[in-house]
């Protein structure tokens, strides 16, 4: 073996530890994952979850090793009984310490638009949730915190561009391209 070679090359269970204490020391982020699911006349859709005061998308936290998509997934067929194909991405939002929690990555994926028979359809399956409605953007924005309301209204902004949003506490980022 080259002495001179790296450190994966020559020593794997070495160089796995290493990785291995790495990951140990290093930061965790909570990832939570929510849908923005619009019905045929342009409202979103809004949950109320039974456990905090207020008004959120639906969706929920990841679970360990869970990537963001599916977790969304999961979160709409365990809360609403919705089996529903998760769009593209519309944003990613940094959400700083805050009480007693750390900071958080929270993604808002696209759940497209429900025809009228799968809008008639929806119903609560976790207690979790007290009720549902679709809300004009208006009145959204005076259900959600307002920061959740200013990662909505990104994503919102995002069905109609190309690309993600990269937020912080909500408010969408400029890039200069450098």
């Amino acid at each position: 073996m080259d002495p001179d070679a790296p450190l994966y090359e020559r020593d794997p269970k070495a160089w796995n530890a290493y990785l291995a204490e790495g990951n140990a020391r290093q930061a965790r982020k909570r990832v939570g994952a929510d849908v923005l699911i619009r019905d045929a006349l342009g409202r979103i859709l809004l949950v109320n979850p039974s456990y905090k005061p207020d008004w959120d998308l639906p969706g929920g936290m990841a679970e360990a090793n869970e990537p963001p998509a599916a977790a969304a997934q999961r979160e709409i067929k365990e809360e609403l009984g919705l089996d529903l194909e998760i769009g593209r991405l519309l944003v990613v939002d940094w959400v700083p310490p805050h009480g007693p929690w750390d900071d958080s990555l929270m993604f808002i994926f696209d759940g497209g638009v429900l025809p009228s028979d799968r809008v008639g359809a929806l119903r609560i399956v976790d207690p979790e949730l007290s009720e549902f409605r679709f809300t004009t953007a208006a009145e959204a924005a005076e259900l959600l915190r307002p920061y959740v309301w200013n990662r909505a209204r990104s994503a919102i902004a995002a069905i109609s561009g190309a690309q993600a949003i990269y937020c912080e506490e909500g408010e969408g980022r400029s890039w200069s391209g450098n």
